[in-house]
C-alpha cells in the first residue's frame, strides 16, 4: 500500500509503520509516519525517510470506491545544488564489494552529504538522483539505511538512455544501476524506481499491485526501440515475480535473464565473487524468457517442482457459485463461448469480468464490436447497482449511483475501439491488448464477436484463417499470461420438429473444427426451454483443475443483467440462494450499497 493510501484509510490521528521505507528498514515495525486530521485534510510525515505532504479526498469516493489518486505536495525540498564526493562515493561501494569505481564521468547522477537517518542520527550519505530532481534515494555510506526526498515515478537513469539501443538492462536497485556501468560504460542499464513488489503470490505479483507499474507504460517507446530487454533482477521469490510482471507486461519475446551463480543474489554479490568479468560472462550468456528451440528436462525443473511444493492451484472463481462447479479463470488459457443469438452470452460474460474485478481485482481489455460503449458501460453499471439505467417498472439507479457504477468500471476496464470504421484484424487487436496490458496490467481479453475480425489471409480457406487465428490468440494468452474469452457464433441450425433447437457445442460452431481443437476451454449459452433458466454447458476443459464438462443452471434478471445460480435447477443442486427484486425496484440480496462495501472489505 503506497504512503497516500495509506493515510487515507486511516480515521484518525495516529502513528504508523511507513510503507514507503519500513520494507529496507532492520527495524521494520517501527511507527515513524505520523498522520495528523485537520478538518478534510490529512498531514502525513515520516521522521525516518522524510517522506511529507498532505491529502484531501473526496468523502464520497472514500466511502464507496477506491479514491482518484491524490495529490501530494511535497514538503521536502529538493536541492537545486548538489555536491558530489567522489571519495565518498568509492567509499560507500567499497563497502559492498564493488571497487570498479573510477572518477564519475559517463556514471548516473549522484550526489553527497550528511542526511538524518532514524537512529543513527546524521551520518554520511550517498544520494542518486533522478531525472529532473523529481527524487533523491540516499544511503548511509558506512550503515545499511535508507531515506529520500521526493517521490521517483521513472526508472532511474532513463535520461541516459541513447535513442538508439541494443540492449537495456534493468536491475533492482540504484547502486546495481551504477556498479555495472562502472564495469563498461558502454552498457545500458536502468533501475526500477521502487524496488520489487513486496506482496507475492505464487511467484506472481498481484493484481492490487498493478497501479505500481506506471513507470513502464512511460517508458514504452525505449522498450519499443530496444532489440532485447535483459532482466538483471534479485535473485529471489520477490525478484522473481517483479521479472515475470515487466516481462508480462513489455512480451515475453523481448526479454531476456541470466542465470545467477550459486550463492549470488544480486549484481554486487556477482561483482565481489567473482569480479567485473564474471558478471560480462553472464550477460553475454543471458537466455531468452521463453526460451526457442529443444528443451531438456532440466529446463523445466523450476516449474516441476514448483507444482510439488504448491500444487498446480485452482482457477479464480465466477462469482456464480453453480457456474463454478464447471468453470473457473485461469490465466494464460483461452475460453471460447458460443450459443444461439440471444442466449445470454455477453452478458454471462459481463457478470464474470465484473465479480473478478469486485473479487480479485482483475483488470480487463475489451473487444466488444456489436455494442456502443457508452451502452456497454452502462449494462455493466446496472450489473453493479442492481436498478437499470433508463425509466420504467423499476425504480432506476440515481446519478450518484451511476457515477459510482461508472468509476468502477474506468479503473477495471479499458476498450479496443477501431474509430476508423474499419474492421481490425487479429493482429491489430492482438497489438491494441498489448498497450491495454503495458498500461493497465490487463490479465483478461473478452473478444466478442468473432465475425467483427477481418481476415489476414484473404487467399485460403475460411477454415484454415480460423486456425491461424486462433493459434495466435492461444499464443497471446499464453504469452502474456491472459485469460481469453473468445465469443463465436454456430452455425445455422434447423429446429428440431418441436421447434426447440439442439445446444450448440464446439463441433458446431461456423467455419472450423479448430474453435473445439484449440479452446482451453469451452462454454456453451442456451435458454432452456423448459423451466426459463439460463444453462452453461461445459463442452471441453483441457486442465481438469479449473473445471469440468457439465452443465451449470442460472437464473437471469431482465431489468438489471444479473445472473443467479438457480434456486430450483433440474438436477436439484441450488449452491446459492435465488435472488428477485424488491417492490422498491433494488435487489433484495447483492444491492449496490452491499456489492461495493464487500469489494471495498476484499480490499
Amino acid at each position: 500500500m503506497e504512503v497516500e493510501e495509506l493515510v487515507l484509510s486511516v480515521p484518525q490521528s495516529c502513528r504508523v509503520e511507513c510503507p514507503s521505507c519500513s520494507p529496507d528498514r532492520k527495524k521494520k515495525g517501527e511507527k515513524t509516519l505520523s498522520i495528523t486530521i485537520e478538518g478534510n485534510t490529512k498531514l502525513f510525515k515520516c521522521h525516518h525517510c522524510e517522506i511529507s505532504g498532505k491529502v484531501e479526498p473526496s468523502p464520497f469516493y472514500e466511502k464507496y470506491i477506491e479514491p482518484e489518486k491524490p495529490k501530494i505536495e511535497s514538503v521536502v525540498p529538493i536541492p537545486t545544488q548538489l555536491k558530489t564526493d567522489n571519495d565518498l562515493i568509492k567509499r560507500f561501494f567499497s563497502s559492498r564489494g564493488v571497487s570498479t569505481i573510477g572518477d564519475l564521468s559517463g556514471l548516473p547522477e549522484m550526489t553527497t552529504g550528511t542526511k538524518y537517518f532514524n537512529n543513527l542520527g546524521t551520518c554520511d550519505a550517498v544520494g542518486f538522483v533522478y531525472q529532473n530532481g523529481e527524487a533523491i534515494k540516499w544511503r548511509a555510506v558506512d550503515h545499511k539505511a535508507f531515506t529520500q526526498d521526493g517521490a521517483a515515478r521513472s526508472f532511474y537513469n532513463i535520461e541516459n538512455v541513447p535513442k538508439e539501443i541494443d540492449d537495456l538492462i534493468i536491475v533492482e536497485g540504484e547502486a546495481d544501476c551504477v556498479a555495472l556501468q562502472s564495469i563498461d560504460p558502454e552498457l545500458v542499464v536502468v533501475s526500477v524506481p521502487n524496488g520489487a513488489p513486496q506482496t507475492v503470490s505464487n511467484k506472481k505479483v498481484v493484481p492490487e499491485d498493478d497501479k505500481k507499474f506506471s513507470y513502464l507504460w512511460d517508458s514504452k517507446e525505449i522498450f519499443e526501440e530496444a532489440n532485447r530487454i535483459i532482466l538483471l533482477l534479485d535473485n529471489d521469490q520477490a525478484g522473481d515475480a517483479l521479472s515475470e510482471e515487466i516481462s508480462r507486461r513489455i512480451g515475453r519475446s523481448k526479454c531476456w535473464k541470466i542465470k545467477y551463480p550459486d550463492g549470488c543474489k544480486d549484481v554486487t554479490d556477482i561483482i565481489r565473487e567473482h569480479g567485473a568479468d564474471g558478471v560480462k560472462e553472464r550477460i553475454a550468456d543471458v537466455k531468452a524468457i521463453p526460451l526457442d528451440g529443444v528443451y531438456s528436462a532440466e529446463d523445466f525443473y523450476e516449474g516441476l517442482y514448483d507444482l510439488y511444493d504448491h500444487g498446480h492451484g485452482e482457477g479464480l472463481s465466477t462469482g456464480l457459485d453453480a457456474l463454478d462447479e464447471i468453470y473457473t479463470v485461469q490465466t494464460g488459457e483461452l475460453c471460447v463461448v458460443t450459443g444461439l443469438p440471444s442466449s445470454g452470452k455477453s452478458e454471462l460474460l459481463d457478470s464474470v469480468i465484473l465479480h473478478l474485478a469486485k473479487n480479485h481485482g482483475f483488470k480487463t481489455c475489451i473487444a466488444s464490436f456489436e455494442k456502443n460503449p457508452s451502452q456497454h458501460i452502462g449494462a455493466l453499471c446496472e450489473k453493479i447497482v442492481g436498478k437499470p439505467l433508463y425509466e420504467g417498472s423499476r425504480a432506476r439507479m440515481t446519478r450518484s449511483e451511476l457515477r459510482d457504477a461508472a468509476k468502477f468500471c474506468n479503473d477495471h476496464f479499458v476498450w479496443i475501439q477501431a474509430r476508423s470504421g474499419d474492421l481490425m484484424n487479429i493482429s491489430e487487436l492482438i497489438m491494441s491488448a498489448r498497450d491495454a496490458i503495458h498500461r493497465m496490467g490487463c490479465r483478461g481479453l473478452l473478444i466478442d464477436p468473432y465475425n467483427y475480425i477481418a481476415p489476414e489471409e484473404r487467399d485460403t480457406g475460411e477454415h484454415l484463417q480460423i486456425s491461424n487465428l486462433l493459434t495466435k490468440v492461444q499464443a497471446f494468452a499464453k504469452s502474456y499470461d491472459l485469460h481469453i474469452w473468445f465469443v463465436a457464433h454456430p452455425s445455422k441450425m434447423s429446429a428440431r420438429e418441436d421447434g426447440t433447437y439442439a445446444v450448440p457445442k464446439g463441433m458446431n460452431i461456423s467455419g472450423s473444427m479448430a474453435w473445439y481443437a484449440k479452446s482451453d476451454i469451452g462454454l456453451t449459452v442456451s435458454r432452456s426451454a423448459n423451466n426459463g433458466l439460463v444453462e452453461v454447458h461445459n463442452w471441453k476443459t483441457r486442465n481438469k483443475h479449473v473445471g469440468k464438462m457439465g452443465v451449470a443452471y442460472l437464473e437471469f434478471d431482465v431489468p438489471t443483467g444479473r445472473y443467479f445460480s438457480a434456486s430450483d435447477s433440474p438436477e436439484g443442486g441450488a449452491v446459492m440462494h435465488s435472488t428477485t427484486p424488491d417492490k422498491s425496484g433494488s435487489v433484495s440480496s447483492g444491492g449496490f450499497h452491499d456489492w461495493m462495501n464487500a469489494w471495498e472489505e476484499d480490499k
